[in-house]
């Protein structure tokens, strides 16, 4: 199939974030797919932006066709990343004959996380007469307006509803990262024989080699808290609001006397003013460094003790989660502590580490003295689980093919 795969956000083991959307492309066209990649050329879940002209460029990078649509910078939520995302699909909408006329897609993928891709999307399928599928990745409008307070009457938030109900009603396959939404995804109007779920996964090309070695900073860090006798607790990935990073900084400044240090990679709205809360309180337990690239976090992993990922408590999460960076840690056979609440939960599952309550600093301290308790021997034993947890149900060739099955069925039943 020509399979066309639009995702706003889409990044490569070279830029950084989102890595899902090249590793499903990458397996579709290891398997004889054409598979063309639209992305913005600014994201800010990015470690690094392409250097893409106004009127676009095209590049192939392991057998995908990257089209990249110059887009506009952006800081924050507010109006600039309104007019990033307005720029995209507008430009995207303009080159849909075009786009239809040299590429011809069998396939057509929406899923930019926001959900207004869908018309955009819908306009070059119906064009192509080919298959429409949507991708979702969070449930907009919920997550912001859960997540950020935003009002359900924000202007914003009834063009994402609007969205979402197109995507229910017209795609002809649904396909959710998320477990537990088939209630949610019906009462918005879904056919749910059109629903299957294909969570995030790994891939294991990433792990047969050698690992690259990790950035000098960040090793050396970790080998001074080596030398001083500490445990070392590592977080790799955004530092957003939704990962409620300030709960581990407030535990880690009740402490100081423990001999455990944090070290944490990754970037994100929140990562400067953490940085600055750590500098204020003067916390010499924990550590802030930029994104390190892809290919470095197995390297990262194997360094530390414990890996930690958190939650805030929101009631949108018992339709699901899923985190990238958590399939990382298991497969680094990592012991993880997870501060969560939510409809699954892959640690509890694999049996890979401890979750405890979320916002909770008093929670997660106790659950890293629990941890620490443990003896080594057993910490081992965890970090296998998760390992053999992530290869069992959470690998991308698996997950590719699970997803066109999905369209293959659509196609089928219809």
């Amino acid at each position: 199939m020509n399979i066309l795969y639009i995702d706003h956000y889409a990044g490569s083991p070279r830029l950084g974030m989102e890595y899902r959307p090249y590793y499903l492309s990458r397996e579709w066209a290891r398997s004889g797919h054409r598979v063309r990649l639209v992305a913005a050329s600014f994201s800010h879940v990015r470690a690094h932006q392409p250097v893409v002209p106004a009127q676009g460029m095209s590049e192939t990078l392991d057998g995908i066709e990257y089209a990249w649509i110059a887009t506009p910078a952006y800081r924050g939520n507010g109006v600039g990343r309104v007019l990033n995302i307005w720029s995209f699909l507008k430009q995207l909408w303009n080159a849909a004959a075009g786009i239809v006329a040299e590429f011809k897609p069998d396939l057509v993928i929406a899923s930019s996380t926001y959900p207004m891709d869908i018309w955009v999307a819908r306009r070059i399928a119906r064009m192509a007469g080919a298959k429409l599928v949507f991708e979702m990745h969070d449930l907009w409008p919920l997550s912001p307006i859960e997540l950020s307070g935003m009002s359900p009457y924000h202007p914003f938030a009834l063009l994402c509803a609007r969205a979402e109900r197109t995507a229910y009603r017209d795609a002809d396959a649904v396909v959710s990262m998320l477990p537990k939404v088939h209630d949610f995804m019906s009462s918005r109007g879904l056919d749910l024989r059109k629903l299957t779920i294909v969570p995030n996964g790994i891939s294991p090309d990433d792990w047969i080699d050698d690992p690259a070695a990790l950035r000098e900073d960040v090793a050396a860090c970790i080998a001074a808290a080596r030398a001083a006798g500490r445990t070392v607790l590592g977080y790799a990935g955004s530092m957003g609001q939704p990962n409620a990073l300030d709960v581990l900084i407030d535990a880690m400044a009740r402490m100081r006397d423990v001999p455990v240090s944090v070290v944490m990679v990754g970037d994100g709205h929140e990562r400067e003013r953490l940085a600055r809360r750590v500098a204020d309180e003067q916390l010499a337990n924990v550590h802030l460094f930029p994104p390190i690239p892809k290919n470095q976090i197995p390297s990262f992993l194997s360094a530390i003790d414990i890996a930690y990922i958190g939650w805030k408590r929101v009631a949108m999460y018992r339709y699901g989660i899923a985190p990238n960076k958590l399939m990382d840690y298991m497969m680094a056979r990592c012991v993880v502590l997870h501060s969560v609440e939510a409809g699954n939960d892959s640690v509890a599952d694999a049996g890979c580490g401890l979750t405890v309550a979320p916002e909770s600093a008093d929670a997660v301290i106790d659950g890293l003295r629990h941890l620490l308790a443990v003896p080594v021997d057993e910490r081992r034993r965890m970090g296998e689980r998760g390992r053999a947890f992530v290869l069992a149900e959470h690998t991308y060739p698996v997950m590719a093919r699970r997803f066109l099955d999905a369209v293959h069925s659509a196609g089928r039943s219809a």
